[in-house]
């Protein structure tokens, strides 16, 4: 595997205030070999005012153009902001976008509760184009039952036969003083996205003493079945372990596993694709310096060798953190996280490549990087 090319899908030097931060990336490739990409921006990160940026590529990945559209914030009158912009090609032509929307009535509360640990009220959000992403319909509402503080996680999955995957993981809401229970799920529509189950649990440690954070799913060859990797956080001995892994499939529930294991990589966000009996993971590691990098293992996950690790990205992190990887102060970590300028990376088939892009940038400029990765 080698860097064919490397370039920014959106340069935040070049943007206003308004939209100068810009963080958590997803692509998706249309039927007709048009690339887009899609990341949450605002002038900081989490903030009430937060909105979707898209951008499009029809050149495989050479060059992008901004898309201009403007999402609706307000849902049956309440003011929001948005935490992810992941995409699916539901039916050909026909484009969705599915988002983590939060509730802004009270501005000047934060995402997270630092007294209970509990999230604002969110909803996991969908709307659609017929134009490749340059006008969107209204947003709807997804069923996720009696999860709380729900939030996307990574891509939309689709299978070849037309199924697709919305993955999220729950929470508890902002006042809610009991234990947190995290949870890693996902709902599957079998007719293009008009309806949903109810969610089916991917992942969760019994004991909650262990977090598996920002799952990333990846589709395998036959319907249902997926890999998924995880950052996965030990609260009980307040450390980050190393990215775990889970092997699974949709139609069977419920999952006879869901419990993930551990790998040989160090890292927290990891985005995976498969592909044959080969796994691709896109990992972040934020020790110093920090990287992004591409490991592979060639027996469905079973493995990693270190001389397959290829470093996209390496960055020198300039923001103010507090916390490392061991004796972590859980409230403090998740100042950190709204502090890191690089991360969520994404990967997706192209041709004979990949196209993986992701965000970096000095802490009051973060912009989105891609790379073109050839065999």
């Amino acid at each position: 595997m080698e860097i064919q090319r490397r370039g920014i899908i959106y340069d935040a030097t070049q943007s206003s205030d308004a939209e100068k931060i810009a963080y958590t990336t997803s692509l998706v490739v249309l039927n007709s070999g048009v690339l887009l990409a899609g990341w949450q921006m605002g002038t900081e990160k989490h903030t009430p005012h937060n909105t979707i940026g898209l951008a499009r590529s029809t050149d495989g990945g050479q060059s992008w153009q901004r898309i201009p559209h403007r999402f609706e914030h307000v849902l049956n009158g309440v003011p929001g902001s948005f935490l992810a912009a992941e995409m699916v090609e539901a039916l050909p032509g026909r484009l969705q976008i599915y988002s983590t929307w939060v509730n802004r009535t009270d501005p000047t509360l934060p995402l997270f509760n630092p007294d209970t640990e509990g999230l604002l009220p969110t909803k996991i959000v969908v709307c659609e184009s017929t134009d490749d992403g340059d006008s969107w319909g209204p947003w709807r509402e997804i069923d996720t039952g009696e999860l709380k503080g729900c939030a996307v996680t990574g891509p939309i999955l689709k299978w070849s036969d037309g199924s697709i995957g919305c993955s999220f993981e729950s929470f508890k809401e902002f006042d809610d003083p009991s234990p947190v229970e995290p949870g890693a799920w996902i709902v599957v529509s079998r007719d293009a996205g008009k309806s949903f189950t109810l969610p089916t649990l991917i992942a969760q440690d019994p004991t909650h003493g262990k977090y598996f954070w920002d799952q990333r799913l990846a589709t395998k060859s036959e319907p249902g079945a997926y890999v998924g990797m995880f950052w996965t956080h030990n609260r009980a001995e307040q450390c980050d372990m190393n990215v775990h892994i889970i092997h699974g499939s949709t139609e069977q529930v419920p999952n006879a596993n869901t419990i993930p294991t551990e790998t040989v990589i160090e890292g927290q966000i990891c985005a995976c694709a498969a592909d044959g009996n080969r796994v691709l993971a896109v990992v972040v590691d934020r020790e110093q310096p920090g990287t992004i990098a591409l490991w592979i293992s060639k027996d469905n996950g079973a493995s990693w060798g270190i001389e397959d690790r290829m470093v996209l990205h390496q960055h020198d992190e300039q923001a103010l953190l507090t916390q490392g990887r061991t004796d972590i102060d859980y409230v403090e970590y998740w100042d950190d996280m709204a502090k890191w300028s690089f991360g969520h990376p994404a990967i997706q088939k192209i041709n004979d490549g990949w196209l993986v892009a992701w965000y970096a940038g000095l802490p009051d400029r973060m912009s989105i990087h891609f790379a073109i990765l050839s065999e």
